[in-house]
């Protein structure tokens, strides 16, 4: 090998040579080749916390040789150098003179590296060049390289076998181990030396050559344009360019801010100035499980393989005593005419009411047979036992869960024949007369209930018993008791007397019927109206010819959305803000303006087939979609496109009911059209309103409620100028024949 010189190094008297621990370069931020490079060698350092260091681990620091140096030092911030090549004997070095720091952070421009040193140096380092490939001149090398190779010069043996001996059983037996050569091998309790013998010294030859390597890259150029408008720009003079550079303002500018410059570049190198501090701050709080997660989370899933099996959930309740139990209610995945054609297949398979509880995800608690596929139900407000659904064969049923009852009081049919109850509504706070007046009811028990179908009528139905009818059975009561009623499955008798008898208290033509208060918002379900809107009252009016009582005729008719309205539902904090769903768009409704939707949303790309108003925020509402995706809506934060969008299932949205269990915890419950339903959790941002949320509500609406009235104006007015304009056309047309 080359011999080793020796090499002594000597630094300028403005500068000394530090060795830092990985922990003080972990403490001040300058890590080798991480913190400072080759390419940024400079880390600017604070005089109080180089003092602050060496006061706390003492003589320990890394900075105690140059204490009296630092504390000498006349600015707050010295200069740390990263010496990559230990030029000085160290890995770093520390800039003790202000002189010193200001030479350092100035650019250098040099083709080579130039070390200024104060003593005479006793090496001397040459800048360093790209070293080129030479051509390969043989000096005897190879013969050596040659000799020490490694070939491999043992002699081969082959192995064989007779091949009828493949697979042949094979046979052990006892022999004597002396009778062979190296018969047997001896395991010594001890390491044998022999064996264990280190190589010391080792020869090996080695040859270097160029890498080559060639490559080559295309581009696509493209003809450069201007989108908008083509210009040229305006260059100073020679003259006019030495004069500015000459110039005295110029110089005063340059020397007045030249520190503020220097000192800005040397911030943009130790931090960086980018970085967002408002956005990472928002991450830090957004984390999973942090109460600014804003997603819904999955907290339980319910569906039976038997009874759930290719149906679809038609409606779901939550039980509105206990806890944890939610009822649904699934029907068949047919069409009318599949229906039709598998009438007697269909009667084979139990139509039903499932009760899950949370205890308990995989059997339902309780099941209520029905006559025919329920597509709407709901609980009594006064009394959790008693149910109420709509058939699909037109049929009103009143379950009582307390006797496990099931059974169907039938309702007058139309013409057309089968129809299907869509929606309910019980009341609880008011009770209306046969006449369609509203009256007080004092001892809050909800007797009276309202239904609807595609039959174009709304029926008002008195679960009581009539006085009359139970007069007339008790003078009938010898001949019932010789033809007792038949009931075959043991069913208790609580509710014979409505058997064939229940009749509507109340009847309102040509409209169909989703839930409201006094006045009705009615959306239609049936074609050629399909999507049409249509506002009445019930009131019914007396005949002055006849006598006869008949429902008034709608007051306003709407067709805003594009498909069928399946949603209809008044917002639970202003009882004259109505959510309306249908098609591919939803509007949001104020009741007394009769222009059109205060809010009216764009097309979506997926069919709204739910909607919902949250349960404990004023602006927050929750849309179905048929792709299994729910748009969560706040109207405080954005009213152009959700505020979110989470995929819930794969396949289409049926129903979704919020339900609060606590102040800490609201619940979703999202159905599908595969018959599972899914629980979610519903976040802390969508659960929690912000203060005067509901008064900021109130002002947004009537905002929008007076947008609806100019605009209204301003198309009448436009309407009125066209009319006038006609006219005015009109009648100098009228003066030319004339004339």
């Amino acid at each position: 090998g080359r011999p080793q010189h020796s090499k002594m190094y000597c630094h300028p008297n403005d500068i000394f040579p530090l060795t830092l621990t990985s922990a003080t370069q972990e403490l001040f931020g300058c890590r080798c080749d991480e913190d400072v490079t080759g390419d940024n060698p400079y880390k600017i350092l604070r005089k109080e916390d180089i003092v602050q260091d060496m006061r706390m681990r003492a003589a320990v620091s890394d900075f105690s040789p140059v204490k009296q140096l630092v504390l000498d030092y006349p600015e707050d911030e010295l200069l740390l150098v990263y010496d990559r090549d230990f030029i000085y004997g160290s890995s770093f070095y520390l800039v003790l003179t202000a002189d010193a720091k200001e030479r350092h952070l100035k650019p250098v421009v040099a083709l080579g590296v130039e070390v200024a040193l104060e003593c005479e140096p006793l090496e001397v380092f040459a800048a360093q060049k790209t070293s080129e490939p030479q051509p390969w001149i043989s000096l005897g090398s190879e013969q050596e390289i040659e000799e020490e190779s490694v070939t491999d010069s043992r002699p081969r043996y082959r192995i064989s076998r007779v091949r009828r001996e493949f697979g042949a059983p094979i046979f052990f037996s006892d022999r004597n181990a002396m009778e062979t050569k190296d018969g047997f091998l001896e395991c010594t309790p001890y390491q044998d030396k022999n064996f264990s013998l280190k190589q010391m010294e080792r020869h090996t030859g080695v040859q270097t050559i160029p890498n080559l390597k060639s490559s080559s890259t295309q581009t696509q150029w493209t003809y450069p344009r201007s989108m908008c408008t083509q210009y040229e720009p305006r260059e100073f003079s020679e003259e006019e360019k030495e004069n500015c550079l000459q110039s005295e303002h110029l110089k005063n500018l340059v020397n007045s801010v030249a520190s503020r410059f220097e000192i800005a570049i040397q911030q943009n190198e130790i931090m960086d100035v980018f970085f967002d501090d408002w956005k990472a701050l928002s991450e830090e709080d957004s984390g999973y499980g942090r109460k600014a997660d804003p997603h819904l989370k999955e907290y339980q899933s319910f569906t039976d393989l038997h009874f759930s099996k290719e149906k679809t959930i038609s409606n779901i309740n939550w039980h509105p005593t206990i806890n944890g139990v939610i009822a649904v209610a699934v029907t068949e995945r047919l069409s009318f005419e599949d229906r039709i054609n598998g009438s007697t297949k269909l009667l084979l398979n139990p139509s039903l009411i499932l009760f899950w509880s949370f205890s308990d995800p995989i059997n339902p608690q309780l099941l209520l047979e029905c006559p025919d596929d329920v597509f709407s139900f709901e609980f009594c407000p006064s009394d959790p036992n008693i149910i109420v659904g709509g058939c699909m064969n037109g049929q009103v049923l009143t379950p009582s869960l307390s006797l496990f009852l099931s059974i169907s009081l039938l309702t007058e049919k139309p013409t057309c024949g089968v129809v299907d109850i869509y929606s309910f509504s019980l009341f609880h706070s008011d009770k209306v007369s046969r006449m369609g007046v509203p009256m007080e009811n004092r001892n809050g028990i909800c007797v009276q209930i309202v239904t609807c179908a595609p039959d174009c009528c709304v029926m008002f139905w008195d679960i009581r018993a009539p006085r009359v009818l139970q007069t007339m059975a008790d003078q009938r009561k010898q001949k019932v008791e010789e033809k007792p009623l038949e009931n075959p499955h043991g069913v208790p008798n609580t509710f014979k007397h409505l058997d064939l008898t229940w009749k509507p208290l109340i009847r309102v033509q040509h409209i169909s019927y989703c839930k409201t208060q006094l006045q009705l918002v009615l959306s239609t379900t049936f074609c050629p109206q399909d999507g049409e809107l249509v506002y009445t009252d019930w009131k019914l009016e007396k005949d002055n010819d006849s006598g006869r009582l008949f429902s008034a005729k709608p007051s306003h008719r709407f067709i805003i959305h594009d498909g069928q309205v399946n949603t209809v539902r008044r917002s639970p904090f202003f009882k004259d803000i109505i959510l309306t769903v249908g098609g591919w768009t939803f509007a949001i409704w104020k009741e007394g303006v009769m222009n059109g939707p205060i809010i009216q949303s764009s097309c979506s790309q997926k069919k709204c087939t739910v909607g919902y108003w949250s349960q404990s925020r004023p602006a927050v509402f929750f849309i179905g979609k048929e792709d299994g995706n729910i748009d969560v809506w706040d109207l405080l934060e954005k009213t152009h496109e959700p505020s979110q969008t989470q995929n819930i299932t794969a396949t289409q949205i049926t129903c979704i009911k919020p339900w609060i269990v606590s102040s800490k915890q609201h619940l979703l419950a999202v159905s599908d059209h595969l018959g599972t339903l899914h629980i979610l959790e519903i976040p802390w941002t969508l659960r929690s309103p912000s203060s005067n949320e509901k008064l900021s509500m109130s002002k947004y609406f009537e905002k929008e409620v007076d947008r609806l009235v100019y605009f209204e104006k301003r198309r009448e007015m436009r309407a009125k100028e066209k009319k006038d304009s006609e006219a005015e056309e009109l009648r100098k047309k009228m003066v030319r024949y004339s004339i």
